[in-house]
């Protein structure tokens, strides 16, 4: 009999999701490491609202776990690993990915839910969804108190709502700061606009 490979998660996501242990080579310091706690507590939350398998569980605990585990690392590091176009304050996240898949990791919803959880990405299934949002609401930050309450609120069950309510936050700022908007945050918008069509 086959076991499926969400039974049998990678030893770095099952330290991660289920020990809450970061491989040896994460970089990241004590505030950090909090916001990852923060992220990894919200997701906990919503996965058992949405009553997901033990197997579901262990994964989104890891992705939270990971998702910031070269956050610490300098620009100069997480270069040799991601894709040289990234700003360096968004490498740590193709990084990670890039070297998670290095160390044999192969869920690719998963390494897409990591690389990709600072700007969003069209194609991400339910795990990336969730933790784009938990990075963004996680209690810990201070910009827009209120709406990142209320939008906590809503969750897990107006997953819609509360992702449009990000994408549409994060692309405001961007836009405000006359910042470059990468194509992965703008396929993303317009596949949630159509969804809501």
């Amino acid at each position: 009999m086959t076991v499926p490979r969400a039974a049998v998660p990678h030893p770095l996501v099952a330290a991660a999701g289920r020990d809450g242990r970061l491989p040896e080579w994460a970089r990241c310091g004590e505030a950090r490491r909090a916001h990852i706690e923060r992220v990894a507590g919200l997701l906990a939350a919503w996965a058992e609202r949405l009553d997901l398998p033990e197997a579901e569980r262990v994964r989104w605990a890891a992705a939270a776990r990971l998702h910031d585990a070269l956050r610490d690392a300098s620009p100069a590091e997480l270069r040799q690993e991601a894709a040289p176009d990234w700003p360096a304050a968004l490498l740590h996240g193709p990084a990670c990915a890039a070297r998670l898949r290095a160390e044999g990791v192969e869920d690719e919803d998963l390494l897409r839910a990591v690389a990709y959880h600072t700007v969003g990405h069209p194609e991400f299934g339910r795990l990336g969804e969730y933790l784009y949002l938990a990075d963004f609401l996680e209690p810990g930050r201070s910009y827009l108190p209120d709406v990142r309450e209320r939008l906590r609120a809503i969750l897990p069950t107006e997953r819609l709502e509360a992702l449009l309510s990000v994408a549409g936050l994060r692309l405001a700022h961007r836009l405000e700061v006359r910042g470059a908007i990468r194509p992965e945050t703008v396929a993303l918008w317009n596949r949630l606009v159509e969804e809501a069509a």
